[in-house]
This record gives C-alpha cells, structure tokens and sequence, in this order.
C-alpha cells in the first residue's frame, strides 16, 4: 500500500499563481472531505490548480483522462486473466479510494453518463464503492477526496452531467486570468521577458473576442506557455505563434488571417 502512495505522490511543488481565494475554499472544502467540481475553459490551470492542491495537502493525486469510451469498469476494476487463473485489478477510483487519495476525474463530461453515476455512492455521506462483479463495498480511506472537471462551453444537451451528479459536487469557476496575472504566470512558465509575455498575452485577448464568431474556442493559457517555450528556445516569435496560437485552434483560412494579422500587429 505504501508503494501505491509514494507512486501517485507529487513530489515537486507546482507553480500556481492564485486568481482569487480558490486555495483557501479548496482547503475549506477538503477538510470536510467535500467532492469538488471545476468547471471552465480547457486551458485555463484547472489541472495544475489540482496537481498543487495535492502537493499542498500531502495527498497522492489520482488521475483519469475521460474520454466516450470508458466503462464503468476502468473506473472500478475489472477481473483478468493470468498464468493462476483470474484475478481482481482495482481501477484508479477504486485505488484512490483504498489508499485515501485525491481522485482527479478530468473532463468527466466526455464519458458517458451510466459510466459516471458509479462515483455517487462516493460522494455523499456513504462514502461507499460497491464493487458488485467482486461482491465487496469499499469504504473510502478518510483522507479520500473526489475532484471533477469540465468545460461548460462544450456542454450540450448530449454531452452535460445530470443534475443528479452535479448537485453532489461543490464547485468553483475558473477562467482565464486577468491581462497581468496571466502575463506574470506565462513569463514565469517560460522564461521570456515580461514584455513579450504581455505581447501573447494581447493575442490571446483578441483571439478570445472570436469565440463564437468563428473559434469554437479562445487561445488558452497552456498554448501561450507553448509559445513563450518556443520563443525561449530561440524560435522566431512569428513561428513560435504560428505553431501554437494560430493552427491548433482552427483550420478555417479566414480565422487563420485574422489571427495572423493579430500576432503580426505585436511581433511584426
């Protein structure tokens, strides 16, 4: 068991540059051991914030990419075959549940929705895991937290938790930082001056006054941090913005010119 919690320990703190008092409410809120929804923008520190949280508490951090295709199952733990015959796998919920650590379900939204009503019974008072193909309940570790998040500007009436799971969930909002705390962030992440952070910053501002006029979505933190790297390695800034703040977001010849034209405006 210990194995398993030296694994899954973050063992080098991760810089987070706080917007607000979300640190202090996630602390409130773990030490009720309260489950935690964060829902905003993809791109904007939601997975970092978790990451340093776990760091902070001294808490193993547990996460699962959701995605259509996952079953129950990979949540939970399955039987497999082996050289002995059959034996139980624990899923990473399950895991986290035994050994008492944070469980980050990322984007939980993209899974279906018979797969996520598996972690009900974990966050109410019960604090159960019924592993029925198994025959055993798992009492959740005390130290045991369950996080989610997702992005509300992808939601529809497809692809949304149900009211059922939301309302089992605290949650706090995150967006995009403001103009100098993101500068500050993306200049520390990358080592480029404070100016040409603040010059990528300005294009991902324009960028995100296109959200639905064209962009399904703005330029995110994490693709300015792509830039600022590249830009640091030596990359000419045109290039650098090129690669990751025009093509990753559309393939749309118009949108491309005009993101073109704003990066051309700060780095021409």
């Amino acid at each position: 068991m210990s194995s398993n919690i030296e694994q899954y320990t973050v063992k080098h703190k991760p810089f987070y540059r706080p917007v607000a008092n979300e640190i202090e409410l996630y602390e409130a809120a773990y030490s009720a051991r309260m489950p935690i929804m964060l829902k905003g923008p993809t791109g904007c520190g939601k997975s970092r914030f978790v990451e340093y949280m776990a760091y902070r508490l001294g808490r193993p951090l547990i996460t699962v990419a959701c995605n259509e295709d996952m079953t129950a199952s990979d949540l939970v733990g399955r039987f497999l075959l082996d050289k002995d015959g059959t034996k139980w796998q624990d899923g990473p919920l399950t895991l986290a549940a035994r050994i008492g650590a944070i469980c980050y379900l990322d984007e939980v939204v993209e899974a279906r929705q018979d797969t996520t009503v598996v972690i009900h019974p974990l966050t109410d008072h019960r604090r159960q895991l019924p592993l029925d193909k198994k025959g055993e309940m798992v009492e959740a570790h005390p130290d045991f937290q369950l996080v989610i998040s997702y992005n509300p500007g992808y939601q529809s009436l497809m692809k949304d938790l149900k009211q059922s799971t939301k309302q089992r969930f605290a949650a706090l909002d995150f967006d995009y930082p403001a103009a100098a705390i993101e500068t500050e962030i993306v200049a520390r992440e990358t080592g480029v001056d404070s100016k040409t952070a603040e010059k990528l910053v300005q294009i991902a501002h324009r960028a995100r006054n296109l959200k639905g006029h064209g962009l399904d979505e703005g330029i995110s933190t994490r693709l300015l941090v792509y830039a600022g790297q590249l830009i640091s390695k030596g990359v000419n800034p045109l290039a650098a913005c090129s690669m990751t703040l025009v093509c990753p977001l559309t393939d749309d010849p118009d949108m491309r010119d005009t993101l073109d034209a704003a990066v051309n405006t700060f780095f021409s």
